[in-house]
């Protein structure tokens, strides 16, 4: 019995390890096809089409609704979403749980940014700005910082409901960085694709399962 624990602990280590892996062939193969020019007819078309729609009247609304998603996915926001959790995790005393989740997003963090740094992606110019930005571009640090969090939250939750609002918030933040010109599409989907990667390899350490 043992012996089969540890052999399937191992087989358990191995799939979070090649999730991870293959989650970074993806980026690396996003970030090619990016540099070749074979994403540019889907970027500039999804980013026009937002750039049509942010200058109609509804079009402002909807900004105000970007500005908004984008401000609670941004660093300072997921810090403070990040220090509430941990309160309330603490406070229950799930220690192991709250080591976790800051190890996986501190990990996830240094993850980002070293991928920004090797691509060095420069950000989209083909509409102005509705946000401040100042680091690279590729792989977006909003979609991946945010697929990781808010998909910690859902798996330390461990309710359908959380899953669902937990997909529909990381969406809404990802869409809002199109909408704001500051991502491209693709950057958005190599986001997502780099923290659901990591958040799969780290899930095989995930405390909740241990109660």
């Amino acid at each position: 019995m043992v012996a089969r624990s540890i052999s399937d602990r191992r087989t358990i280590v191995a799939k979070g390890a090649g999730a991870l892996a293959l989650a970074l062939f993806c980026v690396l193969a996003i970030a090619l096809m990016q540099r070749a020019g074979w994403l540019d007819a889907l970027n500039v078309g999804l980013m026009g089409r937002a750039g049509v729609a942010r200058d109609n009247g509804v079009g402002q609304h909807i900004s105000l609704l970007m500005r908004m998603a984008s401000v609670v996915g941004d660093t300072i926001g997921r810090l403070v979403i990040l220090a509430i959790t941990l309160s309330i995790l603490l406070s229950t005393k799930r220690r192991a749980a709250a080591l976790w989740l800051a190890l996986m997003m501190a990990g996830g963090t240094v993850l980002n940014l070293v991928l920004k740094q090797i691509f060095a992606a420069p950000r989209p110019d083909l509409l102005p700005h509705l946000d401040i930005v100042h680091s690279y571009s590729f792989p977006s640090g909003h979609a991946a910082g945010n697929m990781m969090m808010f998909g910690a939250l859902a798996m330390l939750a461990a309710r359908r409901g959380g899953y669902w609002a937990a997909g529909g918030m990381i969406a809404l933040i990802g869409i809002s960085r199109v909408w704001l010109g500051v991502h491209w599409p693709s950057d958005v989907v190599a986001g997502f694709v780099e923290g659901l990667g990591w958040l799969v390899f780290c899930r095989v350490w995930l405390p909740a399962r241990r109660g």
